[in-house]
């Protein structure tokens, strides 16, 4: 893209990043808003302790299966074509789930609303890398995108919070109807055509399926396993299946012309520590506002919302480190800005933990959400930035849904074994017995996602000390 756009052209990129920032908000606001609703809707629809999670991980499984499909079909067929019709699925997805009168039937509308994020995610994405050239301009364009994701994260908690106590749990899947709608019909008008299309390539079908059948048999076992008990029939039987299917996929992927996941692609030193970054940030960061919602409600006692204004400070320092982390990488480069974001997240996580009990207050936990979530919008503005480094504009798409694919699964994987290892003491406790065993969990549950943050920051040593600079950018 040429650096002297005219002042129509930074107009229409405007209104084209504001878009693509609010579709965003709505997938990231949708990864947490049911966590506050979660009670209301186990108690309408009749789910068990245990099968509840599944409202989240049906969610986040798919999605993750999805996201290397998704990602490869942006770049076949359109960025801005597979942006449209992911509203609309997300859209129609969220109107069943809503209606839904039984637990499968909310299961399996998460599960197309996932399918819906896992096109929509990286179309989203790879638009912004794709209208904005690599450098200080892409940076800031990441941080609007990047900002209004990671608020989503704790905003989604407040929004269902609200809308939970003013309408019941049904309005958190209401609410993307016409808001999907909204930003699908604007989005014709708004962000440019897509490029001329590639001819002679393929989807990769065969690797989808046996990616998307390894992961939802992974989360199955680790999600079920706590309840059916780690050496029974169908807990031993899923695992095995899960290591056949995502082998079947590794060779897939090396014998494929057109492969989902492309291996070559793991050569760009700042893309494979990206993918690594975003897996171990959801599996960490991203299981955060689960564990707050239990110790707000569950712990506490607060209504959802209480629960959801608990979340506004958390909101307010992730959407602030976020634009912080877009200064940071332009002036110290990438790899310092992520040892930075996972510095402070390590601090801050620890504080929440050693400040999560029954008897404390909402302040004493104040001080820790400020600082881990300075550190959690560093650190997600500064992994998106690596992630889109060195990719050619006819690849944003696939590299795109290699880098979120591994956030998704990280944040199924991180959840699901920390809620196995929270509630390992919980079992046959009542009333404040089980108030303090919850708290308890959740407390090991923050100190070991501490660690997990830590390790993000090993990683983030991987990155190149200081990327070079694009020649186009120094013409900006």
């Amino acid at each position: 893209m040429s650096a002297s756009l005219s002042a129509g052209g930074h107009r229409s990129l405007g209104w084209s990043l504001a878009l693509l920032a609010f579709a965003q908000l709505i997938v990231s606001l949708d990864l947490n808003i049911v966590f506050v609703a979660l009670p209301e809707i186990g108690a309408g629809l009749g789910f068990s302790e245990q099968s509840l999670q599944w409202v989240v991980s049906a969610y986040t499984v798919f999605c993750g299966g999805f996201l290397l499909l998704g990602g490869r079909a942006a770049d076949l067929l359109g960025q801005r074509r597979m942006f449209v019709f992911a509203l609309a699925l997300y859209a129609l997805s969220s109107l069943v789930g809503g209606l839904a009168w039984s637990p499968g039937v909310i299961i399996v509308a998460r599960a197309v609303q996932g399918i819906g994020g896992a096109f929509l995610f990286p179309a989203t994405l790879s638009l912004v890398n794709r209208l904005f050239e690599e450098g200080p301009r892409r940076n800031r364009a990441l941080a609007v995108w990047g900002g209004a994701g990671a608020s989503g994260l704790t905003l989604g908690s407040l929004l269902g919070g609200v809308l939970t106590d003013t309408f019941g749990w049904s309005a958190v899947f209401f609410v993307n109807v016409p808001l999907a709608g909204i930003v699908a019909l604007a989005a014709l008008a708004v962000i440019p055509r897509d490029p001329p299309r590639h001819g002679g390539r393929s989807f990769d079908l065969p690797g989808a399926l046996t990616v998307t059948a390894g992961a939802t048999l992974l989360v199955t076992v680790l999600v079920q396993g706590p309840e059916a008990g780690w050496g029974s029939t169908g807990i031993v039987a899923c695992a095995v299946l899960s290591a056949l299917a995502l082998a079947a996929f590794a060779l897939i992927e090396t014998r494929s012309a057109d492969p989902l996941m492309p291996l070559r692609l793991f050569r760009n030193r700042s893309l494979a520590a990206a993918i690594a970054t975003t897996f171990l940030y959801m599996g960490s960061f991203g299981a955060l506002p689960y564990f707050l919602t239990v110790l707000f409600q569950t712990v506490n006692g607060y209504s959802a919302l209480e629960t959801g204004l608990a979340f506004l400070v958390p909101s307010l320092a992730i959407a602030a480190g976020t634009q912080l982390g877009e200064r940071l990488a332009t002036r110290l480069g990438t790899r310092r800005t992520l040892l930075l974001g996972w510095g402070l997240g390590i601090a801050g996580t620890v504080a929440i933990g050693l400040a999560a009990s029954p008897g404390a207050g909402y302040l004493a936990l104040v001080p820790g959400l400020v600082v881990s979530g300075i550190g959690q919008g560093i650190t997600w503005t500064g992994m998106w930035i690596a992630a889109a480094s060195g990719v050619a504009p006819e690849e944003q798409g696939v590299a795109s849904g290699m880098a979120s694919t591994a956030l998704n699964i990280g944040n199924a994987i991180g959840l699901a074994v920390l809620i196995a290892i929270a509630n390992a003491g919980t079992g046959g406790q009542e009333g404040e017995l089980l108030r303090a065993a919850m708290a308890d969990g959740a407390r090991t549950a923050f100190l070991l996602a501490a660690a997990g943050i830590g390790l993000g920051g090993v990683v983030a040593l991987a990155l190149p000390r200081r990327a070079r600079r694009p020649a186009a950018c120094a013409a900006a």
